[in-house]
Formats: C-alpha cells, sequence, structure tokens
C-alpha cells in the first residue's frame, strides 16, 4: 500500500484518495520574473515523478501548477529590463516551460494564470469581508488570523509564538501582526479596479482561489518546497478552511530545499545557479537524477563535485543501456517482459514515501547483472525492468541505432571470433567513441 508523508498530520499514513481511481493535485508554481535556479527545479522534478508514479500505479491524475504573473518583484524586474509586465511574464513563463521540458518533467495538466482569476479573487475576497474574517483599510484587504481556531496547525505554531519577533511594517495599522494582506492598494504596475481601489490580490489569496475555481472541493495533494509552509500554505488553508470548511487538501507534501554550504540557495542570497547554465556543461537528466538520488524531504546541500559525480552515475547507467540496446538490435529482440520480483522490490520502495534513493540502489543491481548478462534474452528483460523504472523516473535515455552502427557491431564480434585482436580493440574504440561500449 502507498503511504506518504503528510506535513498536516506530521505523519506517514496509507493514501487513499479522495475519489476512487482519481488524484487531484495542485503545486505551487513559478513567479516568473527570473529563469528557473537549481532550487526552484527540485520540486518540478519530484512532483513530476510523484505524478508518473501515480499513473504507473493505474491511477488517472490531474495536476495542476499555477503561475503567479502579478507580484512586486515583476513589477520592480520590468522596471529594471524596460518591459511592460506582461511582456516579462511571458518571457519568463516560456522559459519556465522550456527548462521544466528540458529536464524531462512533463508540462502539468493546467498552468492557470494568476491574472486570470482576478474577477474570481475579488468575489472571494468579498465573500472573506462578508463573514468577517476580513477587513479593509487605506492600504488594501487583510485576513484576521486569530478568528481561525486552527491556525498554524500546518507549521505547527501556535498564535503567541507567531506574534514573537513579528516585524512592524507599513501596515502597522492592522489589528493583528499576523493579519495578512489579500488585497494590495496600488497605483504601481499591473492594477485592477476593486470594491477597495486598484490594486492586485495577494499571493496566497492567488493559490486559494484558483484551487477553488479549478477543482471545486478538497484536493488530495497540495505541494511545493518546505520554504512555502510557513506562510504561504498556511495561509492557503487559513483561507480555505472558512470559504469552504476544509483544509484545502488530505495531504500536503513538501520537498526539501536545495542549498550551497548549508544555506538555501535563493535569489536574495545572490547564491543562485540557473538551469539554463547547468545543461551547456551536464546532461540534464544527470541533474534530475542528482535532485531524485537524495530523499524527497531531506535537504541537498549542492556542490560541483556532487553534480560530476551524478553525472558520472548516469553515464554508467546510459552506457550499460545503450550497449544492450545495440545487441537486441542486432539479434531482433522484440520487447521482453520485464522481471516481476524486481518490479515489485521498485513498487515497495515507492510506496514507502517515495523512499528513491533505494530505488537507486536497485537500479545499480539491475545495472552491474545487465553487464554481467550473456544470454539476450535475460539481457532484453534486464533491459525492460530498468528501462520500466527509469521511465517512471523520467530518467531513461533515448537511443536510436544506425545500420552503420550494427555494421560496426557486427565487424566487431567477427573480428573477436577471428581472434583478430587488434581490428577487434580498433572497432571497439569506434563503438566507444559512440557511446555505445
Amino acid at each position: 500500500m502507498l503511504k506518504l508523508y503528510n506535513t498536516l498530520t506530521s505523519k506517514i499514513e496509507p493514501f487513499e484518495p479522495i475519489k476512487k481511481n482519481h488524484i487531484s493535485m495542485y503545486i505551487c508554481g513559478p513567479t516568473v520574473y527570473g529563469d528557473i535556479h537549481l532550487g526552484n527545479a527540485r520540486p518540478v522534478i519530484f512532483f513530476d515523478v510523484a505524478k508518473r508514479y501515480f499513473k504507473y500505479l493505474g491511477y488517472d491524475v490531474k495536476l495542476v501548477s499555477n503561475i503567479t504573473d502579478v507580484d512586486d518583484k515583476i513589477i520592480e524586474k520590468a522596471k529594471e529590463l524596460k518591459l511592460n509586465e506582461n511582456q516579462l511574464t511571458d518571457l519568463y513563463t516560456k522559459n519556465f516551460i522550456d527548462m521544466t521540458l528540458t529536464l524531462g518533467s512533463v508540462i502539468p495538466d493546467l498552468m492557470p494564470k494568476a491574472t486570470e482569476f482576478v474577477p474570481q479573487m475579488i468575489h472571494y475576497i468579498e465573500d472573506l469581508i462578508n463573514l468577517g474574517f476580513a477587513y479593509v483599510l487605506p492600504s488594501g484587504v487583510y485576513f484576521r488570523v486569530t478568528k481561525v481556531e486552527d491556525y498554524g496547525v500546518l507549521s505547527k505554531q501556535n498564535m503567541e509564538e507567531l506574534n514573537q519577533g513579528v516585524r512592524i511594517t507599513l501596515e502597522d495599522e492592522k489589528e493583528n501582526p499576523r493579519d495578512f494582506s489579500i488585497w494590495k492598494t496600488s497605483n504601481e504596475g499591473l492594477a485592477f479596479d476593486s470594491p477597495w481601489g486598484k490594486g492586485r490580490p495577494g499571493w496566497h489569496t492567488e493559490c486559494a482561489v484558483i484551487n477553488h475555481e479549478v477543482f471545486g472541493e478538497e484536493i488530495d495533494i497540495h505541494g511545493g518546497g518546505t520554504d512555502l509552509i510557513f506562510p504561504h500554505h498556511e495561509n492557503e488553508i487559513a483561507q480555505t478552511v472558512v470559504h469552504d470548511h476544509h483544509h484545502l487538501a488530505r495531504v500536503w507534501m513538501h520537498v526539501g530545499r536545495l542549498e550551497v554550504n548549508q544555506v538555501k540557495m535563493s535569489k536574495s542570497l545572490g547564491n543562485i545557479s540557473l538551469v539554463k547554465d547547468l545543461i551547456t556543461a551536464f546532461n540534464p537528466l544527470s541533474f534530475r537524477l542528482l535532485m531524485i538520488g537524495h530523499h524527497y524531504r531531506q535537504p541537498i546541500n549542492y556542490t560541483d563535485d556532487l553534480m560530476v559525480q551524478f553525472s558520472k552515475e548516469y553515464d554508467k547507467i546510459e552506457r550499460a543501456l545503450k550497449k544492450a540496446f545495440l545487441m537486441m538490435s542486432l539479434d531482433d529482440i522484440s520487447t521482453q517482459q520485464p522481471i516481476t520480483q524486481y518490479l515489485e522490490q521498485f513498487e515497495d520502495h515507492m510506496n514507502d514515501d517515495f523512499n528513491i534513493p533505494n530505488v537507486m540502489t536497485l537500479i545499480y543491481e539491475l545495472v552491474k547483472l545487465l553487464n554481467k548478462e550473456q544470454d539476450i534474452q535475460m539481457i532484453g528483460r534486464l533491459y525492460q525492468t530498468i528501462k520500466t523504472i527509469l521511465d517512471v523516473l523520467g530518467v531513461m535515455p533515448i537511443f536510436k541505432v544506425t545500420e552503420s552502427t550494427l555494421d560496426l557491431y557486427r565487424a566487431w564480434n567477427q573480428a573477436r571470433s577471428n581472434k583478430d585482436y587488434m581490428r577487434a580493440d580498433q572497432l571497439r574504440s569506434e563503438l566507444a567513441e559512440q557511446g555505445w561500449m
């Protein structure tokens, strides 16, 4: 049985979807004012693997990931680049999608933009005001967190702890320092008409409303990085509890952060590495292997040496599969059945809260068996077993073999049979240069 760690309950629990054979997932997407960095990529990769595995198990999966295309950071970046905000967000949305595909992930089923739901957000905010959970000030509309009985349920903080160390800002007219903005009054940048004056919606409200509009009910899984637990996801829950009488999702899943020298990788700290730069030096799928080779809930301390290590590991896997593929093509071996016992081990590890590090150990064992195997039928079965697993993880390389390569391989085998070792070594070197040996 599939078991998942639920941040809401702080437990690993058996997972059963709300609707039989259907899984609804919402993942917080990017704020599109810059190129995706390595830390941004980790949740994108993990939740793509999660969807792939759910589909492998036979579930119908609907994955939604939003695009935040209205934000203070977008306004500042647009000014810096001398673009209007729509030009900026269109550019970086396209770049995000391009990098998502390059890293082997499939585009979510829906990628709604926040700006597409502003009228619905205004109605939602009006509901919160009418229910007495929000109030209007000249600077905007704020949500009363003290009226939500279980505020802090996700981050496991109580109100007293939350109020300690709260910074006093220009919004010090708020009823409570922890009350958060659900509408910001402003004429600067992209602004929308509302009953409270021109402005734009708060980030926490955007995701709550998009969920409400797209799914219309409680969903199975809400995910994102651990940095979103508080305040973003906590504030999504607070609004949903009031508006829709549930915690938005049954299961909340969070991916550990990517660190550089034990410090979170972030634009504000200036310690970021961009995906578009990394893939000029490394195979994008070797980076994906690095991301999934660590348990999703644990932080990763990223270094160049770690990237080189996983690049070498991926190269070993790719070469073993490529050689097997060549041998199968030469002998015209049709697709073989995977080996059940190994797929069962794979499923046991994945069902244990996506224990992909254990899956990686299994893959390395299978690659060793593949390299040693002489029987072509068993080579075919091992290849198909590994391929099935790598397809779920999104790291299966694609091979195409030409007739000239097959001729080269036949000539190599013939030279070995004739004990023409000099010729055999020469042909083997040519095959190795092409990556087939």
